[in-house]
């Protein structure tokens, strides 16, 4: 573990070079790694951890996702089983399902958290709100939690690519003494880039924001009304796009995600220079007090309640397909699948 300064600011972050696949591999070599859920973060997480090596079985319930799991190579009564019977086979279980399944799914696990084993979350959800979820862990086990920033796809195509999604990683509870050895080596296995120290709590917190804020929710509304504005004034649907989201996406955002937001300021015409430099500040105004809002409903375990209302209402899935379908059928987004049928490399398949 190494201090980096960022912006200033120390904090503890765990390289590949620094803590090695090997000796990853050193730490966990006795142990049976038991992925509970092969859903959105189990399928990445245990391909790659059985990539590189380590003993892995798969707990999933019979169904789809099932069937998906025997697909990619999962064998039921060897690598693959039910929920229960992968927890007591497991040293360490890497709760994996939703934040709505984890609570359904508890009273199953609970049992098999017996001493001298590890649970394992990539969210701190379910522990941070432990008093709504009702998942609290035996006192007598390690709790730990590995969270990479982005999604289970994403972990599995940037380890087959070469490179590694950047984890956060926090220990709750070490009864063993060995709970943050064996937390960074499962960070390792899984594919991490690097990983960076945290705690439950920020996670849950830092990640529901950014879910709400400018990784979905914001992004999303901001581009709907820049879309509207500009379609509302006569602009045609492919451009209003264009202008909106496709430059966006495939010009700028490789190029400050390369070297920094100015670094593409500079790379772009004084014009656009000018004009971002003088409206940054009106929309940091505008929506500075919204993301505080926003902050303060995560906090206060608001939108920890709303996720877990909507979840346990039994046409949940219904509803929320209703709600995806109107987005997807929005103008913008119709759209959106004919310019991206008119990029190069998809006009000529």
């Amino acid at each position: 573990m190494a201090k980096m300064n960022f912006g200033g600011v120390e904090e503890n972050v765990v390289t590949r070079e620094e803590f090695t696949l090997e000796m990853a591999r050193e730490t966990l070599k006795d142990k049976t790694i038991a992925v509970i859920g092969y859903g959105v973060q189990g399928p990445g997480q245990s391909l790659n951890l059985r990539d590189n090596g380590f003993k892995v079985i798969v707990g999933q319930r019979a169904g789809k996702t099932f069937d998906k799991a025997v697909n990619d190579g999962w064998v039921p009564g060897q690598t693959l089983f039910g929920i229960e019977e992968a927890c007591e086979k497991g040293d360490i279980i890497m709760c994996l399902l939703s934040d709505a399944a984890v609570m359904s799914v508890w009273p199953k696990m609970k049992p098999y958290l017996t001493p001298g084993k590890t649970l394992y979350f990539s969210h701190g959800f379910a522990i941070t709100w432990s008093d709504r979820t009702g998942c609290v862990p035996p006192k007598d086990i390690d709790v730990i939690m590995v969270a990479p920033k982005g999604s289970g796809a994403t972990v599995r195509s940037l380890y087959l690519e070469g490179r590694g999604i950047n984890s956060s990683y926090a220990v709750y509870q070490d009864v063993s003494g060995k709970a943050m050895q064996n937390t960074i080596a499962l960070g390792i296995g899984i594919g991490s880039g690097y990983l960076f120290e945290t705690t439950f709590q920020r996670e849950a917190t830092s990640d529901l924001t950014g879910e709400r804020g400018s990784l979905m929710g914001a992004i999303q509304g901001l581009l709907s009304a820049q879309y509207e504005v500009l379609r509302e004034n006569g602009h045609s649907p492919s451009e209003a796009f264009n202008e909106t989201v496709e430059e966006l996406t495939q010009s700028l955002m490789p190029l400050f995600a390369a070297k920094g937001m100015d670094w593409m300021y500079a790379n772009c015409s004084t014009t656009a220079q000018r004009g971002a430099l003088d409206w940054m500040g009106p929309f940091h105004d505008a929506i500075k007090p919204v993301v505080q809002k926003l902050y303060a409903s995560v906090k206060c375990g608001n939108e920890a309640q709303i996720s877990i209302d909507a979840n346990s209402k039994p046409d949940y899935r219904e509803g929320l397909e209703k709600e995806l379908k109107a987005l997807r059928e929005s103008e913008m987004w119709r759209t959106a699948v004919t310019v991206r049928a008119l990029r190069p490399e998809n006009a000529k398949k």
